[in-house]
């Protein structure tokens, strides 16, 4: 798939629920190749503003091609958890954030990039590929016993202890250097394969989870999304695995029910500290989608919307 035909997963849905104000302030933490942070652009006004942030250097390398006429977007080259400081003069006035998370269309189909488990290539993965080390060095030197949990928290691999044990003894013999003999050597040591999955499935979701430091980005991305959106403002994020979906459900309703009180203290609800608020159900794809993008399969987007302390009560 070439970068110009790559399709942003719930497109529409997503920019309907994130653009409120055309003249806003808007943080797309993950360009990509730009499909969401075009559409947000035909929405705002010549006040409007777009900050765009990627760890991807090609990626922003793209965007800065893509869109150098537009003054309205600007490109960060980081991680999205950093968000606070490439965004540091609009604390508490942001109109709306856009997490589109995973790895992006572009990314699996570069064999050089070493995300596929299908296309022969380096054992990369790293999507920032400036800094950190990659899957190969990562495979070839961690314990076995690491290995073992990162496969199955990551993964949610059941085989992981006996994935990780053959890649260990294989290791030995010679090291890891490319993304097929890596798939191999996991096939081999999965006894049960999924219907429609490739055997190797999850052990580079969670390679790539691992390496990228995806789940602690997003931790840190939520929390900061706090600070950063001005009351009204949405947060809006697309997740792709169960993992990512279930820490984002999270946050929202814990930010919806405020801090723990302490049983017995008299505290009415109406001063309990609220943050957040849930705008409707987690959506999914339609069906016309779903039959045009293979990746849109297994996305959720979920919405919530900053309170300020006078709707918070």
């Amino acid at each position: 798939m070439s970068q110009e035909l790559h399709r942003s997963v719930l497109l529409r849905e997503a920019v309907d629920a994130l653009v409120t104000d055309p003249g806003g302030f808007y943080i797309d933490g993950t360009f990509g190749r730009g499909g969401h942070s075009a559409a947000i652009l035909e929405r705002l006004n010549e006040s409007g503003r777009l900050l765009a942030i990627d760890k991807d250097p090609e990626a922003v390398a793209y965007g800065n091609e893509r869109f150098a006429g537009d003054p309205r977007l600007s490109i960060w080259h980081g991680s999205f958890a950093d968000m606070d400081r490439a965004a540091e003069d609009e604390a508490g006035r942001v109109t709306g954030i856009l997490l589109d998370l995973g790895v992006s269309s572009p990314q699996l189909d570069q064999a050089q990039r070493g995300f596929s488990f299908m296309q022969d290539g380096p054992l990369d993965m790293r999507m920032d590929t400036t800094r950190g080390i990659s899957a190969a060095e990562w495979v070839n030197t961690e314990s076995e016993s690491e290995l073992a949990r990162v496969f199955k928290e990551y993964g949610e691999e059941r085989f992981a202890r006996r994935m990780a044990g053959a890649i260990v003894r294989r290791r030995a013999e010679r090291p890891f250097e490319r993304t097929l003999d890596l798939a191999e050597v996991v096939k081999e040591a999965n006894p049960a394969w999924e219907k429609g999955k490739h055997p190797a499935t999850r052990v580079f979701q969670a390679i790539r989870i691992h390496v990228n430091g995806e789940l602690d980005d997003l931790r840190q991305a939520l929390e900061k999304s706090i600070e950063l959106l001005a009351p009204g403002g949405h947060l809006v994020v697309i997740s792709f695995h169960s993992l990512e979906d279930r820490m984002v459900k999270r946050f929202i309703r814990e930010k919806e029910r405020g801090p723990a009180i302490p049983r017995g203290l008299p505290v009415m609800d109406s001063q309990i500290k609220k943050t957040l608020r849930s705008v409707g159900k987690a959506v999914k794809a339609e069906a016309e989608e779903l039959g045009e993008n293979v990746r849109s399969r297994s996305a959720v987007m979920r919405v919530a919307e900053k309170l300020g302390m006078e709707r918070a009560a």
